[in-house]
C-alpha cells in the first residue's frame, strides 16, 4: 500500500535549528523500515505562504516522505507518527500529522487544489478538517493549537501533485567546480534527470559544473537537479547547478 506521511509546525522560535520538522520525518521514515512495516522514500520540503497572519519558525514549510507499507501496518504507521510529534516537537510548537492514501482518494484534484492555495492565501482548521473528512483522509493535531494540520494536508497534496517541493537533503557529489557530465550527474545523485531552469531537459552529454551545494526538486513526480546556464570563455554551452537559495526561490514561486 502507497501512502503519504506530511507533518508541519514542529518547532518554536526559541528552539528552531535543534531538532527541525525534517529532522522528525527522517524519525519517522526510519521507523517504518526499522519496524518491518515497509519501505520509505526521500522527503520532500513543501514551501507555504509566509504571511503575518501565520506563525512559523523561519521558512513555513511542511515536510513529506512517501512509503509503501503492508496494509494491515497502515494504523500503527498513524499511531507511531502521532505519538513521534506528541514526544519529540518543542512544548510551544502547533504539530500536525496527515496521512494519505492515494489509491483510496475520493477526489485526489480536491486535495491537490487545495495544497496550491495554501501556497497562496489563509487557511484555517475548519477548512482542513472538513476536506480531510469528505476525501477519507486522516488528519491530527498533536499539541498546541494543532495549526500544523493545515500545512500537514497541504504538504501531502503538493507530494501527491507531483510538481512541488525540494528533496530534504544535499547530494554529496563532488566538490564544488567538479565537472560531469548530466549523465554522471544523473548516476551520483540517483536522481532521474537534469533540468535548466527554463524546463529543457540535459542531454546525458551535456556538460555540468557543481555548485556550492546540489539540491534536487520534485518535478512531474521525478527527482531533478535544476541548473542554469555558466558563461564560459568560448561561449560553449556548460551548465551550473543552482544554490539553495535558487532551489528555495522555486519552491516560493511554485516552480
Amino acid at each position: 500500500m502507497r501512502i503519504l506521511v506530511s507533518i508541519d509546525d514542529t518547532d518554536s522560535f526559541t528552539t528552531k535549528g535543534i531538532k527541525g520538522t525534517g529532522d522528525l520525518a527522517k524519525n519517522i521514515s526510519r521507523a517504518i523500515k526499522s519496524n518491518g512495516w515497509g519501505t520509505s522514500s526521500r522527503i520532500t520540503r513543501h514551501q507555504l505562504l509566509l504571511h503575518e497572519d501565520i506563525p512559523y519558525t523561519s521558512h513555513n514549510s511542511s515536510m513529506c516522505f512517501e512509503a509503501d507499507i503492508d496494509p494491515q501496518y497502515l494504523q500503527a504507521v498513524i499511531d507511531f507518527s502521532g505519538r513521534h510529534l506528541e514526544t519529540e516537537s518543542e512544548p510551544e510548537a502547533d504539530p500536525g500529522l496527515c496521512v494519505v492514501v492515494p489509491d483510496l482518494l475520493a477526489d485526489p484534484v480536491r486535495l491537490i487544489d487545495y495544497s496550491y492555495l495554501a501556497k497562496r492565501e489563509v487557511l484555517d482548521k475548519n477548512s482542513a478538517y472538513t476536506l480531510a473528512s469528505e476525501l477519507g483522509i486522516h488528519l491530527s493535531e498533536h499539541g498546541g493549537t494543532g495549526q500544523g494540520v493545515i500545512g500537514a494536508m497541504a504538504g501531502a497534496g503538493l507530494r501527491l501533485g507531483g510538481n512541488d517541493g525540494s528533496f530534504k537533503d544535499k547530494h554529496k557529489v563532488g566538490e564544488p567546480g567538479t565537472i560531469l557530465t548530466a549523465a554522471e550527474l544523473c548516476a551520483l545523485a540517483k536522481v532521474d534527470r537534469i533540468i535548466s531552469l527554463g524546463g529543457t531537459v540535459l542531454g546525458g552529454e551535456e556538460t555540468v559544473v557543481l555548485g556550492n551545494m546540489v539540491k534536487s526538486i520534485l518535478s512531474e513526480g521525478k527527482a531533478v537537479i535544476p541548473v542554469q546556464p555558466l558563461e564560459t570563455e568560448d561561449q560553449a554551452l556548460v551548465w551550473r547547478t543552482c544554490s539553495k537559495e535558487q532551489v528555495h526561490l522555486l519552491q516560493r514561486t511554485g516552480q
